[in-house]
């Protein structure tokens, strides 16, 4: 299930919100409302980090942030610190946090991986190439993809050299960071590459500068920053199906109701806040397993035959799911993981729903059901049809289709050929056709 990460920038200079919050009062009071928008996490930062931003001195960044990572956590609330330094987050992980979102990756302070090792807390390694003020200068890719896949994992070697544990690792593609709009493009739309990181994966796309350019009016105006949250929630609802770990948005009740939304439509886990989350600070998808499901029978109408639209038979399913089970395990909570009797629900209601002619396209759908949970890797469904009307003697009839979480939002609907689109029967775009992106 993929978590919401709440911005928090105590700052004078962020890309939309600089200033709104930079006295500690306000900014409490704006986390408390975040995390009652449904936020999972407050990401405090004292630093601005947007492009062009200069650095700010290290007693600054502390008397911005800590403060107010005391009184969220001391309220019970999951807290992450977006700094670069080792200061910092040593001193924010005493005040209460939890979390280091460290947008160099490690790159920028040495000593951050002893902090991170010490501590044995969660950090996010983001993709870096530079500080603000110059990281443009290096947006230059042959396969941005690949590169950036390729140097996360330079990063995540490093920090495990170090002394930090898989478990406490998560990766940040670093949307805007030393990238044009189309290598942003070009990474939402496949994160295959990532995915073989076997790592959590953190999307940040909130408001940022590809998405007004995108959104530009007719004299090529680009749209302002506190306008872009429509788009920032598509992206949510994108970076959920593929299995993201967390979304970090400013507008966080946008996302957590088109999350809401998502899962009432059959597409994700998340259900409320509170009753149904997983713990952010806990590791949430690196143990694997198998949820099978054996025996499933129901009468249903589907079948070439005219007999078999207008009798029905009986069907029986086998499913068998590879699942995220990490949480679960640990919680020993039913909520972090899938649960056999609501799939069940499910897929019964499926077979016995709109009857269609083949068991190619019944299973097709009885595997999108079980894609939609973003814990499950793959799916693998056999439909068995023992009652077909052969004139042969004959035990059972059966048709067996796997579909695999794959390189892009399509393919979690076990289709390589096709993406978000299929799920609404439009099998010709991708990731950046469906936001309007221009080739």
């Amino acid at each position: 299930m993929t978590s919401v990460m709440g911005v928090l920038n105590v700052t004078p200079d962020s890309l939309s919100d600089g200033g709104r919050y930079l006295d500690t009062v306000a900014a409490i009071e704006h986390g408390l409302a975040l995390v009652a928008d449904g936020a999972d996490i407050i990401d405090v930062g004292g630093e601005s980090t947007r492009p062009g931003a200069a650095r700010v001195d290290a007693q600054v960044e502390l008397d911005r942030v800590l403060p107010v990572v005391a009184a969220l956590s001391e309220q019970g609330i999951a807290v992450s610190v977006d700094t670069m330094r080792a200061s910092v987050a040593a001193a924010a992980l005493a005040a209460g946090a939890g979390v280091i979102n460290d947008v160099s990756g490690g790159l920028a302070d040495p000593d951050m991986a002893r902090v991170v090792a010490d501590a044995g807390c969660r950090w996010v390694l983001m993709h870096w190439r530079g500080h603000s003020e110059h990281m443009q200068q290096h947006a230059h890719y042959t396969d941005v993809c690949a590169e950036v896949a390729a140097e996360l994992t330079e990063r995540v070697s490093a920090a495990r050299e170090a002394g930090v544990s898989a478990e406490q690792l998560i990766i940040d593609p670093g949307l805007g960071f030393a990238k044009t709009a189309e290598h942003n493009w070009q990474l939402l739309g496949d994160f295959s590459a990532l995915r073989e990181l076997g790592l959590p994966l953190l999307v940040g796309a909130s408001r940022k500068a590809f998405l007004g350019a995108l959104l530009a009016e007719n004299n090529g105006v680009a749209r302002p920053a506190t306008q872009r949250d429509a788009a920032t929630t598509a992206i949510s609802v994108l970076a959920a199906l593929a299995g993201a770990w967390a979304v970090r948005v400013h507008d966080v009740r946008s996302t957590v109701d088109a999350l809401a939304v998502l899962h009432a439509a059959g597409g994700s886990e998340r259900k409320s806040n509170a009753a149904n989350r997983v713990n952010p600070m806990g590791l949430d998808n690196t143990q694997r397993g198998v949820i099978a499901l054996h025996g499933l029978r129901a009468f249903g109408y589907h079948g070439v035959h005219p007999s078999e639209r207008e009798l029905g038979q009986e069907f029986v399913v086998d499913a068998r799911l590879e699942c995220e089970m990490g949480a679960a395990a640990r919680s020993d909570d039913l909520a972090h993981t899938v649960s056999y009797a609501e799939l069940a629900d499910q897929l019964i209601a499926v077979l016995t729903g709109e009857p269609v002619r083949l068991l190619e396209t019944l299973a097709q759908r009885l595997v999108t059901i079980c894609l939609a949970d973003p814990r499950v890797l793959a799916a693998e469904i056999t439909v068995h049809k023992p009652s077909a009307p052969l004139p042969h003697a004959f035990t059972d009839a059966t048709v067996t289709l796997r579909g695999d979480r794959g390189s892009n939002v399509g393919a979690l609907f076990g289709d390589s050929g096709s993406n978000v689109g299929a799920l609404w029967g439009n099998s010709g775009s991708n990731v950046g056709a469906l936001l309007g992106k221009q080739t």
